[in-house]
């Protein structure tokens, strides 16, 4: 057994497939393949999963992120086909083509292979965003430099969490009974202190088990995890989608954006929230044939 091999934990019916992400003696640091959770386990107790696609938990979490894309899409082209309605009938009188601008994302996470999947779903979905991979113990002072540097409409806080198997107090309303939960709560923190309106920055934060409660009194506009459970690792990436994509005229759709999440409402909650799709006119045109003035 060594770095990098995917495993499963034996005493808990292999649920979740993991990859190891350190060894030390005899104990293994993991972190989850498709759920946001970061784990430690003895080595006995893990189980090499040498073909992942023979794992059944990594079966249900493609079956469930295969469903979570089919509904993105499906909902963007429903939306596409109401706005193209609708400027129609508002823009009438002009009789010219309008341009899309949805909200521009910047993405924060400190796990670098769901950061690429995470970018990938971004490009596919033709949102504008912008990622980094972070430590989440550098989170904070990652915020506050680049929030003046890129200026998003959204900003997504992630990475890995959970509650300590080993924590000092039972209370789970306490942030020292979480991995990480601290370190995203004061990146929020810095998020809503560059801008206080929750509608002038939208804010997405936590991972898998996160404190819901805090990210939210810190300043988040959807945070997880209501029922402190885990949550896959695209669940971020698709509120951050349906954040840029719901027009400014509109709030955010609270039960139909947390329902599209593969966690749903245990996984996923937040506050009303006005959208971040705007139209301009006119279209941009080939500017090839103009001539020269001066």
């Amino acid at each position: 057994m060594k770095q990098g091999d995917l495993v499963v934990r034996k005493s808990y019916g292999g649920d979740v497939l993991f990859r190891i992400a350190s060894l030390q003696q005899q104990s293994a640091m993991l972190k989850g393949t498709d759920y946001r959770l970061l784990a430690d386990s003895p080595v006995d107790d893990l189980a090499v999963v040498p073909n992942p696609e023979h794992s059944g938990a990594a079966r249900m979490a493609r079956v469930k992120e295969y469903e979570s894309l089919q509904r993105m899409q499906e909902q963007r082209m429903q939306q596409a086909m109401k706005g193209e309605e609708e400027q129609r009938r508002t823009l009438t009188d002009t009789k010219h083509p309008f341009f899309e601008m949805p909200g521009k994302v910047l993405h924060l996470d400190g796990d670098a292979n769901y950061l690429k999947k995470s970018m990938q779903l971004y490009s596919q979905m033709r949102v504008p965003a912008h990622g980094v991979y972070v430590h989440e113990s550098q989170m904070a002072e990652t915020v506050s430099r680049l929030l003046p540097q890129f200026r998003p409409d959204i900003v997504v806080i992630t990475g890995h969490d959970g509650v300590l198997k080993n924590r000092t107090t039972n209370d789970l309303y306490s942030l020292a009974s979480y991995k990480n939960s601290q370190n995203f709560v004061n990146a929020v923190r810095i998020a809503r202190d560059y801008e206080k309106s929750r509608d002038g920055l939208i804010v997405v934060a936590g991972a898998c088990q996160s404190h819901f409660e805090a990210l939210l009194y810190a300043g988040a506009n959807f945070a997880s995890s209501p029922g402190r459970v885990l949550i896959h690792a695209l669940d971020p990436v698709y509120i951050a989608i349906k954040s840029s994509f719901t027009p400014i005229k509109e709030t955010i759709n609270l039960p139909d954006v947390i329902q599209g999440t593969i966690s749903g409402f245990d996984g996923v909650g937040g506050i009303e929230t006005i959208g971040k799709y705007r139209v301009g006119l006119p279209k941009p045109k080939t500017l090839s044939g103009v001539k020269p003035t001066v």
